[in-house]
């Protein structure tokens, strides 16, 4: 089994590597890369990032990245974590507003948009999943478990049943979403222990 980590110059990849390394069965061959043959033809995609939105659709079609990420995201078992999963949709309201892949119809909003003085952003730190949705990568995870957060936007997808995750922080937003072949989460699995590496290795092993 090949595994690609989409490498774009976005996100702890190395972190995401080690983790997924610790999880797959023996003779995966697993790689962090940026070539688009090799994505094409793994059996399995990881898309990974933090950090702003502009930059990373910016890195993405630098890269030549941009058209072999949406292709994958509808025909492999494909698993999009934190950016790797904002950018899925239509847009990001970011710095006045970004135009994102459109896989999903709906938007990325602020945080600080909410206007709560007690509310800090980013959100950082380990907050609460509930399951909205069963889902094979909920296996052996108990709902609520709490997973590691970074960001300081949150989806809002148009179709409510996309959602199988949601989390409360200041109000309930998406924090997973899942289709078909594709399942992102917008917290960090790679940096949520136990439930975490769980959560990766029921993905070695999801036959969608």
């Amino acid at each position: 089994m090949k595994v690609a980590i989409i490498d774009y110059n976005m996100g702890n990849l190395h972190s995401v590597g080690r983790a997924v390394t610790h999880v797959a069965p023996a003779e995966t061959q697993i790689a962090i890369t940026a070539d688009p043959d090799f994505i094409r033809h793994a059996d399995r995609i990881v898309f990974p990032g933090q950090g702003a939105a502009r930059d990373c659709m910016r890195e993405l079609e630098t890269r030549g990245l941009t058209e072999v990420v949406r292709e994958v995201a509808k025909t492999k078992p494909f698993l999009g974590i934190c950016m790797g999963m904002q950018v899925l949709m239509d847009f990001s309201e970011e710095n006045g507003g970004v135009e994102c892949m459109g896989l999903y119809a709906g938007k990325v909003n602020s945080f600080k948009s909410l206007a709560l003085a007690q509310l800090k952003t980013p959100q950082m730190g380990w907050n609460q999943i509930q399951q909205t949705q069963p889902h094979p990568l909920w296996a052996g995870i108990t709902d609520n478990s709490r997973f590691y957060f970074v960001h300081s936007y949150y989806v809002q997808p148009e179709d409510a049943q996309l959602v199988t995750g949601g989390t409360c922080y200041g109000l309930k937003y998406a924090s997973a979403i899942a289709h078909e072949n594709l399942f992102a989460i917008q917290a960090h699995p790679e940096k949520s222990a136990a439930d975490g590496l769980r959560l990766l290795a029921n993905f070695m092993h999801w036959q969608p």
